[in-house]
C-alpha cells in the first residue's frame, strides 16, 4: 500500500443482512468543519459504497480539502458546482440532485443526505441500517442531534420528523418523493419527509442515538429573534395547522427565555396568515400535513383526558 494512501476496498463494507448505502453532501464554504465530517464517516464500521460531496461554489479551501481526502478514500467523489452570488436552499437542493445523478448507475439500497458540519460515532450508520433491515416499510430514518451538551427535545416535536442535517432514505422512497425539490424558501428536507408519509412510507427519528451538529444553528446567538420569527412564518408557508401552531407556541413559551420563543413562533405564523404569502407546496400537501397534525392532537387528548380524570377522582377521595 503506497505511503499516505488508505485502502479503498473497504467502501461498501457489509454486515450480514444490512442494506448497502451511498451518501450525498452539499458543501458551501465548509472548510472549518468538513474535515471532521469526513473523518467521522471514514471511521464508520460500515462504510458507504460511494459518497458524492458537492462543493457548491466554495471559495474558502473546501475544494482542496475534498481533493485531498478523495485521493485517500476511493469511495469519496468530489463534484464542483459553479460559484453563485446568492445563497439559498434552492441552491443546496440543486447541488444534492447533481450528486444523486452521479449515483444513479450504482447498486445501493439506502441514500443518505449528510450536511458538511456534522459528526458521528463509529457505529452510527450501522445502527440506522439495522433499522431499515428490520422494517421494510421504513422510508426515512435519522436520530436527534446535539449541539455541545444540548440535545434536541422531542417533546417539542414528533418522532415522525427527521432532522435534515442527516436523513437516510430507502432508495425507492427517495425516488418516489422526487428527491429534494429546489425551493428558495427552504424546508426541502421537511417537504421530502412529509411527502414520504403521503406516499405511504413510515418515517422515524430514533432517539436512543444522536449525532453532533458542529455549527450552532440560528436559534442560538445574535440572530435568535429573527430565526424564531421566520420559523413561525415558515410553518404557515409549509402547511402547519393553526391549532397545532397555537398549542406548540404556547408549549414553547415555557422554555428559556420564558415566553419569548413561543411568542415569536406564533407572531411569525400570524404575520404569514395576514400577508398570505404563496405556498411552495401543493394543496394536497397542506391538507395531509394539517390532517395528520389534528390526528396527533386527538391522540394526545385521548391519552391525557383519562389521566386528568383519574387524578381528579383520586384527589377527591383523599
Amino acid at each position: 500500500m503506497p505511503p499516505g494512501r488508505l485502502e479503498t476496498h473497504q467502501a461498501g463494507d457489509r454486515r450480514a443482512g444490512l442494506p448497502t448505502y451511498a451518501l450525498v453532501t452539499a458543501a458551501r464554504n465548509e472548510a472549518v468543519f468538513i474535515e471532521r465530517t469526513i473523518r467521522s464517516v471514514a471511521s464508520q464500521t460500515v462504510k458507504p459504497v460511494k459518497w458524492v460531496i458537492v462543493s457548491d461554489g466554495s471559495t474558502d479551501g473546501t475544494d482542496e480539502i475534498l481533493e485531498r481526502y478523495a485521493s485517500r478514500y476511493g469511495w469519496i467523489e468530489p463534484l464542483r458546482m459553479p460559484e453563485r452570488r446568492d445563497r439559498h436552499f434552492g441552491g443546496k437542493a440543486s447541488a444534492l440532485r447533481a450528486a444523486y445523478d452521479r449515483l444513479k448507475g450504482r447498486d445501493f439500497e439506502i441514500i443518505g443526505n449528510v450536511d458538511a458540519d456534522v459528526s458521528f460515532d463509529p457505529g452510527y450508520f450501522e445502527y440506522l441500517l439495522e433499522k431499515f433491515a428490520q422494517d421494510s416499510g421504513l422510508g426515512v430514518a435519522g436520530t436527534p442531534f446535539r449541539e455541545g451538551t444540548a440535545q434536541y427535545d422531542y417533546r417539542f416535536s414528533r418522532k415522525e420528523h427527521v432532522s435534515g442535517a442527516c436523513q437516510l432514505f430507502r432508495r425507492p422512497c427517495f425516488e418516489a418523493v422526487g428527491g429534494y425539490v429546489p425551493r428558495k424558501e427552504g424546508g426541502i428536507d421537511l417537504v421530502a419527509v412529509v411527502t414520504a408519509r403521503m406516499k405511504g412510507w413510515r418515517t422515524e427519528t430514533f432517539t436512543d442515538r444522536a449525532y453532533e451538529h458542529l455549527r450552532p444553528m440560528g436559534k442560538a446567538g445574535p440572530h435568535y429573534l429573527k430565526y424564531t420569527f421566520q420559523s413561525g412564518y415558515g410553518d404557515y408557508v409549509l402547511g402547519v395547522h393553526p391549532v397545532w401552531q397555537l398549542l406548540r407556541s404556547v408549549y414553547q413559551m415555557r422554555g428559556r427565555p420564558i415566553f419569548v420563543s413561543g411568542f415569536l413562533l406564533l407572531a411569525g405564523y400570524c404575520w404569514a396568515v395576514i400577508t398570505r404569502p404563496p405556498r411552495p407546496v401543493s394543496r394536497e400537501f397542506v391538507r395531509f400535513r394539517g390532517g395528520e397534525q389534528m390526528r396527533w392532537l386527538r391522540g394526545y387528548a385521548n391519552r391525557m383526558v383519562p389521566r386528568i380524570l383519574r387524578g381528579r377522582r383520586s384527589g377527591a377521595t383523599r
